[in-house]
């Protein structure tokens, strides 16, 4: 598997880079985040996963053989809690991924506030907040790294998707202006944006041959190499580092390109059956039990709360 995501002759080098190197990844127990806590170990890191979803992270943290800490990425305290509670177990944090996200989809009109706030608070906040409380913890140290899962789509507003847009176009200009004051402190801070991924967050979606799907694996490498080679920004294919582009280019091209891609259409036209599952989750229906902060709850597993945070990872 190394050698399929980093090539024969580098994956030795990322090793290197990784070996035990602490490495902490919040929305952790599904898609790209479990995906990336695969990789990560695979190359030699000391990891721990957090989720809100306390059942979900017990199984896939006993499945790995890593740490899994219960964590609401919305909640302060619970974030600190999670980052001290990685420390106390594995050591002090090297690199945290700010993987955790939701990704409502549909008519804006029909958006109740209670899911817009949600979403900023998760996606965006929730990003802020991780990267605030784990940059104090490496600037005395001057070093480490924080990379920010964004996506293709802080780039390329779509209809249906208003939301998503502003908060991971608001991640990813934050996390360069972050990068540009850290970086002279010794921490760096990353973006990696991916394109449509077969996790959750798609579901009920419809995609067509312009707008094709990549697995978490090819995210997830993404992420692993820009650990090993730390870079402001990464799209993840590669290949669509062009969206960087499109919000110099015209008005009536964009119009022009929703329309023959079908993007103008496929967040509004969903299927609400297929997607219903998903929908509930990212309301607040999986939601951790109760427990004190650090306290045991399972295996390997500790919470520190009993709040709401991610559902999985995409575009």
């Amino acid at each position: 598997m190394r050698d399929k995501l980093f090539g024969k002759r580098n994956h030795d080098a990322v090793g290197a880079v990784l070996a035990d190197r602490v490495i902490a990844v919040t929305g952790g127990a599904r898609g790209i985040g479990l995906e990336t806590a695969t990789q990560l170990l695979a190359a030699g890191a000391r990891v721990a996963i957090g989720d809100v979803d306390a059942e979900v992270l017990g199984k896939a943290a006993a499945d790995l053989g890593v740490e899994g800490i219960v964590v609401d990425v919305t909640d302060r305290g619970s974030f600190t809690a999670f980052l001290d509670e990685v420390e106390n177990r594995l050591g002090p944090v090297d690199v945290l991924i700010n993987n955790a996200g939701i990704m409502p989809v549909g008519s804006f009109l029909g958006f109740d506030a209670a899911l817009i706030r949600r979403t900023i608070d998760i996606d965006l906040l929730g990003v802020i907040t991780g990267s605030q409380l784990a940059a104090a913890r490496m600037v005395p140290r001057r070093a480490g790294h924080i990379v920010n899962i964004a996506s293709v789509a802080g780039r390329l507003p779509m209809p249906g998707l208003a939301v998503y847009n502003a908060a991971k176009a608001g991640v990813i200009e934050f996390s360069e202006a972050l990068d540009a004051e850290l970086s002279v402190q010794g921490v760096r801070v990353s973006t990696v944006m991916p394109t449509f991924t077969n996790t959750g967050l798609i579901t009920g979606l419809q995609t067509n041959r312009y707008i094709q799907t990549v697995e978490p694996e090819v995210v997830s490498a993404a992420v692993v190499d820009v650990i090993a080679r730390p870079r402001t920004r990464v799209a993840a294919p590669g290949f669509m580092r062009w969206v960087d582009a499109n919000p110099s280019f015209p008005q009536a091209l964009k119009r022009l390109t929703r329309r023959q891609t079908g993007l103008d259409r496929i967040f509004l036209d969903v299927d609400s059956t297929g997607r219903a599952d998903y929908d509930a989750r990212i309301r607040g229906g999986a939601v951790a039990s109760a427990a004190a902060p650090g306290s045991a709850v399972s295996g390997s597993v500790a919470s520190s709360s009993v709040a709401s945070s991610s559902a999985g990872r995409s575009a």
